[in-house]
């Protein structure tokens, strides 16, 4: 039914599930840096906290405000930095 993931040493955790025909995930990152790889096209939303990221053939830096969502394309990785202990949503398309 859910899925259980953690990465990076336990500071990020998510639980897997399904939005309608499309996977999704929920969870949360501790303050740090992280670099996430894509497989598919992601819907990343955040919930709570403070993040920044640094999309795929960018040269600055974008605040992400509560409740905004930016896409990352498949098949590339982004940047992440959380400043104060962060929730998200992703859904993968």
């Amino acid at each position: 039914m859910f899925d259980i993931n953690e990465y990076f040493d336990g500071k990020v955790k998510s639980i897997a599930f399904k939005s309608g025909n499309d996977a999704a995930t929920v969870g949360v990152m501790a303050v740090g840096e992280y670099e996430f790889g894509t497989s598919s096209v992601e819907h990343m939303t955040l919930l709570s906290g403070a993040m920044t990221v640094k999309l795929p053939n960018a040269s600055d830096w974008q605040v992400i405000a509560v409740n905004e969502t930016f896409i990352v394309e498949a098949n590339t990785s982004f940047l992440v930095k959380i400043t104060e202990e962060a929730s998200y949503l992703c859904v993968y398309k």
